[in-house]
Formats: C-alpha cells, structure tokens, sequence
C-alpha cells in the first residue's frame, strides 16, 4: 500500500500501452480517503483513486527531485528517471549530463552563454566530474588523455538529424585550437574547413536548418608539444540526389543560395545568374529562404575562409562556373517525341541550353545530342539509340550529381592538401591524434531508398562499436579479474549486422552482385535477397509478390526499403556519352574534376578492336557501396585502435522550437542509443581502475616513506610491508597485475574527497583489520553520502 500525503513527489504510471509511453513525474496537489490529486511535469492534474494508487503511483527517489549531473547516481534507475532528469535539467537551461564518461547533449535550439574564453580557461586540464558536465570537458580529457598516455584518441558523436552533432563538433574543435597553445596559421586554417564544408555539405531539412548530408572524420595531427600541426578530413557518401530534388520545405545545398545572395552583380552577369526562385533545382521544396540563415554574410565568411585554405581566385570562379551549370541544366526543357515507333525526346532550344554549354565550354549540340541518346558499343560497333523523355531527364540529373559529387570530393582534398603535414621523418618526432567523427544519424523517413540503407549500415557498425567498448569490454574484464558480479543483459546488434554485411551472401554484396549483371534490375535483386534472407529473424520479406519492398530489424527498430532505383544508384557510373562530352570540352577545371572517368573511357576507347569475346568496352567502376563499405572499414579499423569518447546527441522536439520537450520522442531516442545499459552497467560494475603504479603514485603520501612508483626496484616496495595495505592490495589486485575497483577501494576512492581517510585508516589500524569490514554495505554508503 503506497502512503502519500501533500507535497510527496511520485511516479505516475497511466498505463496506456504505447510504445514510447513511460512514467512521468507528479506532485501530490490533493490527498484524502477518497481521492488523490497530482499535477504531472507537462503541467496536467490527474486523479487517482486510492485503490489504484498502488498500481498508479510509485514513489519518487529523492535524485529524482533536482536532478544529477551524472545519471549513475540516480535512484530511480529507470527509463523514467533518465528522462525527468534530462527533461529538469533541460528546464533550468542545463543541457549536459553525463552518464560515467559518456556526454548526453540535448539540443538547445538557441545560442546559451556558456562557450566563452572563460568557460574554455575553466574546463582546461580538468578530469570529468569535477565541474558541471559541459562538451569543453570531453574535449578537455580527450587532449590531455592524449599526451598523458601517448596513445590516439576519437570522440564519436552520434544522434539523429537536427541533434547538434555539427555543432558539438565545431565546439570541440575551437576548444581543441584554443587550448594547443599555439595559435598558429594552421590552427586557423582547421577552423576554417567548417564553413566550406557546410556550405557545399550541408542543407536545410525539415528537422534542421544546417542538416550534414554527409558523414566526416577530422583527424587532427598534435606534436609532441601538443600543438596542432596538421588534419587531415575522410567524407563519406554526399547525398548527391539532394541536387536534383528536395522534399517540401527543404533546400538544395547551401552554396547555391549564398551565391545567388552574395555574389556581385557582375559576376552573376557572366554567370547568367538572377535570383533562387528561377531555378527549378532551388525551388522544389517550395523553401528559397531559411530563418535560421543568413545567406549574404554567409556567402562573405565562405569566400574568407577559401582565401586561408589557399584556393586561388581562379579556382573560386572556376567553382562558381560548375555550380552555375548545374542550375542552368536544371531548367532545361524537354519534349517527348516518336521516331520509328520508339520513345524519344529532344531538348528545346533555350537561353539556359546556350549557358550552360558555354560554362561547360563544350558545343549545345553536343549537349542536346548526350541527353536525348545513347550510344552502345557492340564488338567495337557503335549504335545510338533515342532516349524517352524520363530516360533523358534522368540522363541529365545523374549529369549534375556527378558534376558536384567530384566538385565536392575535389574541394576536400583541397582543403586536405592545405591542413595536412606528412609525418616528419626524424626518429625523435612524435605525432598523436584526436579524431571527430560527425557521421549522419539513424534515417527512417516515409520512404526508404538506398541512401538509407547506406547510413543505417554506417550506424549499426557504429553502434556494436558502442556496444563492444561499453559493454562487452566491462564484462571481458571482469572475467579477466575474477570479479564476482551478476551478469547484466544488453542489446547486441551483431547478427543484424552480419546479415547486412558481414557474412557470405549478405545483402550488401549481392546488391552489389547484381549489380554487375547487364540484366541485373531491382526485381531480380529483390528476388535473390528474399531467396537468400527471408529465413532470417531480422530480415522482413514482402508481403506477396507485387511489393517492392524489404525490410530490416536495425537496432534502433525496423525501416523498410524501396528497392526502386537500387541498381542505378548503387553502380553510381556515368554513360559514356557524358564522359565523351566532359573529354571534348575545353573547361580544364571540369577535365580535372573528370579525371579519374576520363581515363577510364581512355583506357576502353583504345582497347583493341574487335575486343576479346565478353570483354568489356571500358573499365567497369567501384559500385557505390563498395566504396562505401571500404570506407567504413578504415574507419572501424581507426577508431579500434583509439581511446573512444562518446558524446550522444538527443533532440527534444521536431519543430526545433527552444525549451520544448517531446517525451516520446526521446525515450525513443534514449532507448536505441543504449543509453539504459550504459547506465546500468556503469553503475552495478567498476568504473575505476587503477594499475599498481597509478595507486602507488596517487595514495603513496597517506603511507609515509613510501617512494613514487618510479623510484621502485619492486613496486610493491615499503607499500607491501604495511600489513593494513597488504591484504588491501592483495584483494584488490586481480591475475593481470591491476588493481580491481572493488567495493573497498571504491570506498577509499569516495572517503578521500571527504577529508576523513586517514580518520578512517587509524580506525582500521586500531581494530587490527586485515580487509575494511562489510565492504559491500559500507561502500554504498559512502557512495550514497558523495
């Protein structure tokens, strides 16, 4: 029977079923005999019924109340009790918790005032806990980790679009720049990648107004100072369709809009350039404008920022050229015709048609001719063959994707090529890194195409990643020391993965098969992935046979995918007609960009004639998602061999409104994060672990005579001829040398912050303890007490 009166602080459980649906916190407003009244956070009364108090009303721990800053120390250990503690502190303005050394980030959707010089000077060489959770103290411990230990560090920063994972990666950087001690021109040309890379990267969607529609790796280079002296930046999969099309309320990439606002008149001029709303590419989502941007002075910190990474004047026109084009050959107008029964078109005559091939540099009849046919090669015989209307559209829209998808990989090896600094070749010199990782988040949307596919694959490695480090490495060292503990249950993602990509047959590679096949289409690649996977658990078949759909069971829950358009996305290639044209023109930038597919067709236009039976006319490219899946491979292998750091970003609401906090929305987020059994985890386990060395070297000044660790011919040196730490150091010190963080030691841990240890020590001492008496009980208390 649960006894409330006035004032109490519960848990109110309404019990409606819903999937996301968890206790929320409530005040005691009314209590008697026959009713009782509580008012939820979200500000709604409820009355309960004594009799369904029991099943309705929990009490609430006293953590619960103001909240903690680290959520280990909750006592409501529970979905509910991460929650309100995220949903109170988040109230107040707070938006940092940390749960152990993990950093959860909820966005705020407004500019606070606590990333000035001062707030870098006050978290600088600070261990994690001593201040108020903030990402400067993650950046901070992610430096000094590293020219402590000597060893490569990462910070992964994961959560869903429109989370703040950029700026939580532009914070770090400044704090890392800031705090390096050098202020060089290096370390500015690193800060200066950010805006460059947003402008051709990133877009407004609907869930956020600077969206990265593609994952980057900025691994930055330290000497053994500690200064920065170099970075290097890895780019994965650009969401080359955004081009093309957007949906309602979103805009193409940035750049298009801050050109048109920026650029002088003049220059638009020769461009043929006037305003967002005359270009079919900028106005499909209906959205020419973004409140939250301000295009003009953006244009200006961009131009900047490519004067600092050395790109030349020529260059920058040279750009504005290419990006001109693409929006030129977005208001090209077709007709469909007939010749000889079969479907064709013809691209009309126009003031775009004429502009674009001038910026191109290449003839419009050429252009005209590349987007209405094609051109087979047969045993070294060429036919052409008319294109439809749909077909010479989409002809034209691969033409822009592939135009800016080169531009984009270009303008980051130029940034590379500015930042970067080999190793030095000196046997004394030291180079050690700190990587960020700011990766796309999990995508569910209406409708799933390839590209999400691509991405969940990113976040389900990323993902077992965590779990691995998290989880798997606790228990495997606990193992190690013989630490009795209760085993404690987590989600493992790993068979989804290897269905994905791991195992033989797995759908990456027979999608990639596939599409290698002349014949293959998305039909026949549907049928062999249900053939091969409709016996798995985390594979879901279609219904019957006219869906074309298939769907997968990804940690963060199932998403189905369109498997429309699958082949052509994945092959990612060009006809050779389009790199025939690029060949032809006499635009050196364009040829330059091209350069890679214009030897292929080079290498293929010159093979001997007739070619051999079944030979190809031209080098077959990588398919995307082998490139992708290569990618993801170095990157995996890279962070492995890092000490990681993990900041998880989590969304408040869809609206990107301040202060409004979706409940559901976050458990959500909260639950496939893993966010619970980190907690759990963290808590019932040992977080602390000290080799005999480090305990030596930090408590040796409570044992006088005690000489630092490296002093010691024998660590265990006059330390071990203390029979009250003797028996200490022998519980505590496992099969592999190292000092386990059991209860007692735990116990010391705490009591030191509370100036009493040697109070407590004499005590021991007095009474002739080998071992700190009922260390279990009394560890929690003085936990408790902290």
């Amino acid at each position: 029977m649960v006894i409330l009166q006035q004032g109490d602080y519960v848990w109110l459980d309404l019990q409606t079923g819903r999937q996301f649906d968890v206790p929320v916190g409530a005040v005691v407003k009314l209590c008697d005999s026959r009713q009782i009244q509580v008012l939820d956070d979200e500000g709604q009364e409820h009355w309960v019924s004594p009799q369904n108090a029991s099943s309705n009303l929990k009490p609430m721990h006293p953590t619960s109340l103001q909240g903690v800053q680290d959520m280990i120390r909750l006592g409501d250990l529970n979905e509910a009790g991460i929650l309100r503690n995220l949903l109170i502190r988040y109230i107040d303005r707070v938006i940092y918790t940390y749960t152990g050394s993990i950093l959860v980030a909820v966005n705020p959707y407004q500019v606070l005032p606590i990333y000035t010089a001062e707030q870098i000077r006050l978290y600088t060489n600070r261990k994690i806990g001593e201040l108020p959770p903030h990402i400067f103290a993650i950046a901070d411990n992610c430096y000094f980790n590293m020219q402590r230990s000597n060893k490569d560090q990462c910070c992964i920063i994961s959560g869903e679009s429109g989370a703040g994972k950029t700026e939580s990666t532009k914070l770090i950087l400044q704090f890392l720049a800031a705090i390096s001690g050098q202020h060089s021109w290096i370390e500015q040309q690193v800060l200066e990648a950010t805006p460059i890379l947003e402008a051709f990267g990133n877009a407004k969607t609907i869930r956020n107004d600077n969206s990265s529609r593609f994952g980057k790796y900025i691994d930055i280079h330290f000497n053994k100072r500690g200064a920065i002296e170099g970075a290097k930046i890895e780019q994965y999969l650009l969401e080359k369709s955004r081009v093309c099309r957007q949906a309602s309320d979103e805009r193409n990439y940035h750049i298009f809009y801050c050109m048109l606002k920026g650029m002088p008149a003049e220059q638009k001029a020769k461009l043929g350039l006037g305003q967002a709303s005359d270009f079919c590419y900028l106005t499909m989502g209906q959205c020419t404008e973004c409140d939250g941007r301000n295009d003009l002075s953006d244009y200006s910190s961009i131009q900047s920022a490519m004067k600092v990474l050395m790109f030349s004047d020529t260059e920058n026109w040279e750009i504005s050229k290419l990006l001109a084009a693409i929006l030129h050959m977005g208001n090209l107008c077709f007709q469909a015709r007939t010749y000889e029964n079969l479907d064709a078109c013809v691209v009309v005559r126009s003031p775009d048609l004429s502009t674009a091939a001038s910026l191109l540099e290449v003839e419009p009849k050429d252009v005209m001719l590349c987007l209405s046919t094609r051109t087979l090669i047969t045993r070294g015989e060429s036919v052409c063959t008319p294109l439809s209307m749909a077909q010479g559209l989409d002809v034209r829209d691969a033409f822009v994707k592939g135009i800016y998808g080169r531009l984009f990989v270009w303008i980051v090896d130029k940034i590379n090529a500015a930042i970067y600094r080999p190793p030095s070749c000196h046997s004394g010199a030291l180079r050690r890194s700190i990587g960020l990782l700011d990766i796309f988040g999990f995508e569910d949307f209406t409708v799933n195409s390839f590209e999400q596919l691509c991405i969940n694959f990113a976040n389900e490695s990323l993902q077992q990643f965590f779990v691995r480090h998290v989880f798997k490495l606790e228990q495997e060292e606990y193992n190690l020391e013989d630490i009795s503990w209760k085993h404690i249950e987590f989600s493992d993602n790993q068979e989804a993965l290897d269905m994905i990509a791991i195992k033989p047959l797995n759908i990456i590679s027979l999608i990639d098969e596939e599409s290698k096949f002349p014949k293959g289409t998305d039909a026949t690649m549907l049928y062999k992935l249900n053939s091969q996977h409709k016996q798995n658990s985390f594979y879901i078949p279609p219904k019957n046979s006219y869906e074309t759909q298939f769907g997968i069971q990804h940690f963060a829950g199932v998403v189905s995918y369109e498997t429309k358009g699958f082949l052509e996305k994945n092959r990612d290639s060009l006809h050779t007609d389009i790199i025939q044209l690029v060949h032809s023109s006499k635009n050196k930038f364009i040829k330059q960009i091209f350069q890679a597919d214009v030897a292929m067709f080079l290498c293929g236009y010159h093979q001997p004639s007739p070619a051999p039976k079944g030979a190809e006319t031209r080098k077959r490219s990588p398919t995307l998602s082998s490139q992708f899946k290569r990618s993801l491979d170095l990157l995996m292998r890279t962070l492995s061999v890092c000490q990681p750091f993990f900041v998880r970003c989590i969304k408040p609401n869809e609206h990107k409104r301040p202060m409004l906090f979706n409940r559901e929305l976050c458990v959500r987020q909260l639950r496939y994060s893993g966010m619970m059994e980190t907690i759990r985890i963290r808590r019932a386990g040992y977080p602390i672990r000290y080799s005999f060395a480090e305990f030596v070297e930090r408590y040796r000044v409570l044992m006088p005579g005690v000489k630092p660790a490296h002093m010691q011919e024998d660590l265990w040196g006059d330390f071990a001829d203390r029979s009250s730490w003797t028996d200490l150091a022998n519980t505590e010190t496992g099969k592999s040398g190292r000092l386990r963080s059991s209860p007692s030691l735990r116990r010391l841990l705490v009591l030191q912050d509370h100036h009493d240890l040697k109070l407590e020590m004499e005590r021991d001492k007095a009474s002739q303890d080998k071992v700190i008496p009922d260390p279990k009980k009394r560890a929690v208390s003085a936990r408790d007490s902290a």
